[in-house]
């Protein structure tokens, strides 16, 4: 699908190199709908490394760079210059390498979160705004095709008002007592300089609180929070629990954790209506449940009986055949590509494309993670979430 340009957006990727699950999973979901071409790349953050890296996934010589700044200035004076930068780099550096991007004309596609601090995220957001450009953070989850109809169905009323959200990230890969922080040289999201101030509402909370506010369209106004550390004799944090006030008088819970052993990646949740409730989970991800308040629970599934247009948009098989993480990735990627397309060539996006998580989500979310540290740092106090 070449879209509205006529051709494909030319991407430019900074950082994800050698043994980074995430870059690969970047360049695969940029693929997949074949919305996007790499065309240059700097991947590593020694030069020389850099260099090699991105010649050997395929980019040429000349335009394989040593540095990301190296890449956003040099590929500006191209004369077939990138349409997008992605950002896949520590979290310390997506503020300046996505200004930088922005500045030079260059739509963005950054992994989350959009910064460290509520500052730096402000910056960013200031600079989206400015340059009119299209800023997406891949919050990958909002990309299933069952949380978009969970999404869709709560729009359409079809769970009447909202009164109640349940949210929990569960994993178990740091949950051994006799391995409680990395050995050696610190690995940078161990870093709260490089990772941030909370390893776990970075790392997993963040993808929490996108996903309610996702889904239930409610924005948290208060929290009272615990963040902090299950494993004895560890530095960073590994859970963060918090019960949540939304605008409108919903109630929600919302807990998450990287300490429970034997849990492999389970990311669920509950949206209780005046009508009924929607309840989805990432291990089961072509399940969406919606249990209405006088008759039996309905199941639904991609491209099943009932689905909605922005559910089908983002679906890529026929009904029964399962779609999962590349998948979901990869409907974030087409959506922004959808909404560059259509500014680049002054067309009309198709509406269910605007759906993807851009600057305001990544403030949200950083202004989020602030709240739950400051009410956790005095003995879980209720404390308002800003607004941008």
């Amino acid at each position: 699908m070449i879209g509205v340009l006529g051709r494909r957006l030319r991407l430019a990727v900074v950082g994800g190199g050698p043994g980074s699950f995430i870059g690969a999973m970047h360049r695969t979901a940029a693929r997949l709908d074949d919305r996007y071409e790499l065309v240059a790349a700097a991947v590593s953050s020694d030069p020389g490394r850099s260099v090699e890296a991105s010649m050997a996934i395929g980019v040429p010589a000349d335009r394989s760079y040593g540095t990301a700044l190296e890449l956003i200035e040099g590929e500006a004076a191209q004369s077939e210059a990138p349409d997008v930068v992605a950002i896949m780099t520590p979290n310390d550096t997506h503020r300046d390498y996505s200004i930088a991007a922005l500045q030079q004309g260059f739509d963005v596609i950054c992994d989350k979160p959009m910064a460290n601090t509520a500052a730096e995220g402000q910056a960013v957001f200031d600079a989206v705004q400015e340059s009119g450009l299209v800023y997406c953070l891949t919050h990958n989850y909002t990309g299933y095709p069952m949380v978009r109809q969970g999404r869709a169905m709560v729009a359409a009323g079809e769970l009447g008002e909202i009164r109640l959200v349940q949210v929990e990230y569960v994993q178990g890969g740091k949950a051994r007592e006799d391995d409680p922080d990395p050995d050696g040289e610190l690995p940078w999201r161990y870093d709260p300089v490089r990772g941030g101030p909370s390893l776990v509402m970075g790392d997993i909370g963040t993808h929490a609180h996108n996903l309610v506010r996702f889904i239930s369209g409610l924005e948290v106004a208060e929290l009272a929070a615990e963040v902090g550390t299950i494993v004895p004799n560890r530095l960073v944090h590994d859970f963060g629990g918090a019960m949540l006030r939304f605008d409108g008088g919903a109630r929600g819970n919302f807990w998450v954790t990287q300490a429970a052993a034997g849990v492999e990646n389970c990311l669920r949740i509950r949206v209780s209506g005046t009508k009924g409730s929607l309840e989805w989970m990432q291990e089961q991800p072509t399940q969406l449940w919606f249990r209405p308040l006088d008759r039996p629970a309905e199941l639904r599934t991609p491209n099943g009986p009932g689905t909605l247009p922005l559910s089908a948009r983002a679906s890529r098989n026929v009904k029964g055949h399962p779609e999962g993480f590349h998948e979901g990735f990869a409907t974030i990627y087409s959506d922004a590509a959808e909404a560059i397309a259509a500014r680049r060539s002054g067309g009309t996006p198709d509406p269910l494309a605007m759906h993807f998580p851009n600057a305001e989500d990544g403030l949200r979310g950083i202004q989020f993670v602030e709240a739950a540290l400051a009410s956790s740092g005095e003995g879980g106090r209720w404390t308002s979430v800003p607004t941008p």
